[in-house]
């Protein structure tokens, strides 16, 4: 992952967002270049609204379909403030992100809530040595706190990196994981070194991770609903810090925004493409656990499987630093299994990896397409190139 934000250009953005938040300036869009743009076309959207959008996020996602989602003010400042009351403090954040992430977009926003401005990690590819250069300069009084993807996560704690990354992870009092799922090896470490590390689930329609270690935040409910195509149930998040829908896509806002719900017929909703499960525990907070996507479930000579499950196994097995699984119409199967690995040190066993998912997943799981990588491929976000690896797979057919 690489960053090109500069320090004036990290003021612009902060002076943008600033203005956008109170309402004295346009919506903003931070573009993959480090640029702000203005959007003043897209508040007028916001129905209901009190200071209307105040940041536009555009992303392709892992699926490759274009949106444009819009946040208002009040979602962001619902975020910020359910953000602090979880983690305990409020203060000085690491930017270690691109702005035009919604994760990146949510260090920004929590501190011009804070007051503060974010540190900015130097501009270049990501390495443990620029992140531990950058933690020196985040101001060492008050709350601290850093947000990052896996793959960032698995940079500094990998141990051929040696110990430079791991005592820069300790400088801070709150450490989110997010964008993706980190595999159970790097959680493993990162438990070893003791550091404060905070999983979260989130997406830009909801201003970003919205459940933190399974939990959801203040003001955040979930819920479970049939997919109307294939009745698995998807998880829906309801919330203050929700978006106010797409930018110029009235039908897909429709599908995938609403008010009302069991819970609370005034909350507005999100209706995700993840799959998992919600326990309601008796002291009133909820438990999520996410399992997958919708269209994560592969259906194999009539038996369905999990890419998901698929892509843990994998990722236990020797030598695998990260891994991937997915579906690919078949003519005599319905869909094949597809996986791809990327390898790290140790010896990958392709063998011994097919007899660990039978014995764990069954037969239909076992991948009948495999690619053996050094790296997967990434989105900008840091989440895995889902159609790029789907592309790759097509290909080996």
């Amino acid at each position: 992952m690489t960053s090109y934000l500069t320090p004036t250009a990290l003021l612009t953005a902060r002076t943008s967002l600033a203005a956008a938040l109170d309402g004295s300036g346009p919506p903003v869009e931070f573009t993959e270049d480090g640029r702000t743009v203005t959007r003043p076309e897209a508040r007028e959207t916001a129905a209901g609204s009190t200071l209307g959008v105040a940041a536009v996020v555009r992303t392709s996602g892992s699926t490759g379909t274009p949106k444009q989602t819009l946040l208002t003010a009040e979602a962001l400042a619902a975020s910020s403030t359910a953000t602090a009351a979880r983690l305990g403090g409020e203060g000085h954040w690491l930017l270690a992100l691109s702005l035009h992430y919604v994760a990146g977009l949510a260090v920004l926003s929590r501190s011009i809530h804070a007051g503060t401005t974010p540190t900015l990690l130097p501009p270049g590819t990501f390495t443990p040595e620029r992140f531990a250069e950058a933690a020196q300069q985040v101001p060492g009084t008050g709350f601290q706190a850093v947000s990052l993807v896996p793959t960032q996560l698995a940079r500094l704690l990998d141990p051929a990196a040696g110990t430079l990354g791991v005592e820069a992870l300790r400088r801070f009092d709150a450490i989110l994981i997010g964008g993706a799922r980190t595999p159970d090896t790097i959680r493993e470490r990162a438990a070893e070194a003791n550091l404060p590390l905070h999983l979260t689930y989130g997406m830009s329609e909801t201003c970003g991770g919205c459940v933190y270690d399974g939990v959801p935040l203040d003001g955040v409910h979930a819920d479970l609903v049939p997919d109307p195509e294939s009745g698995t149930p998807r998880l829906r998040l309801s919330g203050p810090m929700v978006a106010a829908g797409y930018l110029a896509d009235p039908e897909r806002t429709a599908t995938h925004f609403g008010t009302g719900t069991p819970a609370d017929p005034t909350a507005r909703w999100y209706l995700t493409e993840d799959t998992g499960t919600v326990t309601n525990r008796e002291d009133g907070t909820q438990l999520l656990t996410v399992t997958g996507r919708v269209d994560d479930v592969i259906n194999t000579g009539g038996i369905k499987v999990s890419g998901a499950r698929i892509q843990q196994v994998l990722e236990q097995m020797p030598g695998v630093r990260a891994a991937f699984a997915a579906g690919l119409p078949d003519d005599d199967w319905g869909h094949r299994v597809c996986a791809a690995v990327a390898l790290g040190s140790g010896e990958w066993d392709e063998r011994g990896a097919a007899e660990a998912i039978r014995a764990e997943l069954g037969p239909a799981a076992v991948p009948k397409t495999w690619l053996t990588l050094e790296e997967l491929p990434l989105l900008a976000n840091g989440k895995t190139d889902r159609q790029a690896l789907i592309a790759r797979f097509a290909d080996q057919h």
